[in-house]
């Protein structure tokens, strides 16, 4: 209103009459002050700076104040007391077109699964899943995955199988260190990363572990660490060798693989566990001929499984 009288040379009068207000309304001033309350609605946030204006009302009228909340959200707003919230940084990825696979090791998808034993003790399992052939590379089992025991079972995997064009993630912190990433890059091997919130972008893994969960974590019960490792890769052999697929035509993972290089799937014979995990570098620290139930040469002696866990 001021603005019109001052840049037009108008009447308060006319102004009124253009904007289509009462004069008295333009007049009206104010009488009523907020310096007491102002005071104390101050000092009791700067007792309690994590209140809001609620209960800082309810404050006031256990003292006595016969004020209503909008009055004190008002003047709490005026004060400048309103509680600070930290906006929480959330990462942005952005989606990118998925390629068509058809080789292995094109793209490897890896994720993390948990469980606990008898003892209550947590233990985390590392899935490594082709996601041409469907097969599992790798279920490592242990307390904790630091991002260089990641890369160190990736390393052992990349000398036998390897190495894979690019390796889908999700954002875990194991997957997003400096160190993974400086590994990625020194190999040469894509980090593909999902985006957060979006586990059906790795949806490989993610069934993978679902096949894992319900048809080992839930029907087994595991007595302690290297009874979850033997267990857990017992039935990764099994899933390998004789569990058949669905998505691959009903022929088991290594079948599937075997049929790509030009080879006849053959029966794979009785497998008791013990070879994988010594391979894996999972089992005691024997070599893997002790782990099996015919007597090896050994120093020139033969000897038993039995001598050689009593030997190391």
């Amino acid at each position: 209103m001021q603005r019109l009288v001052d840049d037009y040379s108008v009447s308060q009068r006319h102004a009124c009459e253009l904007m289509k207000i009462p004069r008295s309304t333009h007049r009206y001033q104010s009488r009523r002050n907020d310096a007491l309350l102002t005071e104390r609605l101050t000092a009791l946030a700067y007792e309690r700076p994590r209140f809001g204006y609620r209960r800082l009302h309810v404050l006031l009228q256990r003292e006595g104040w016969a004020v209503n909340h909008k009055r004190v959200q008002r003047v709490y707003r005026a004060a400048g007391l309103t509680v600070k919230r930290l906006s929480r940084r959330r990462l942005t990825r952005s989606a990118a077109p998925r390629a068509v696979l058809s080789a292995p090791n094109q793209e490897w998808a890896i994720d993390f699964a948990s469980d606990v034993t008898s003892a209550q003790q947590r233990i985390r399992i590392f899935s490594v899943v082709d996601a041409y052939t469907r097969e599992c590379l790798a279920l490592e089992v242990d307390t904790s995955f630091p991002s260089r025991r990641v890369t160190r079972v990736l390393d052992n995997l990349i000398a036998m199988r390897g190495r894979p064009s690019g390796l889908r993630s999700d954002n875990g912190p194991e997957l997003c260190s400096r160190h993974y990433l400086a590994w990625c890059l020194e190999r040469h091997v894509q980090p593909i990363h999902i985006q957060p919130g979006r586990p059906m972008q790795n949806g490989h893994v993610e069934s993978f572990n679902g096949r894992l969960r319900d048809e080992c974590l839930n029907t087994s019960w595991f007595w302690n660490l290297w009874d979850a490792r033997r267990k857990i890769a017992a039935w990764r052999e099994e899933y390998n060798r004789r569990r058949p697929h669905s998505a691959l035509g009903y022929m088991t993972p290594e079948e599937f693989r075997r049929s790509l290089a030009g080879a006849i799937p053959s029966p794979s014979p009785a497998w008791d566990g013990a070879d994988e995990i010594a391979r894996q570098g999972q089992a005691l620290r024997a070599p893997a001929a002790a782990l099996t139930r015919d007597p090896v040469r050994a120093n020139g002696t033969d000897k038993t499984a039995k001598e050689w866990y009593e030997v190391v």
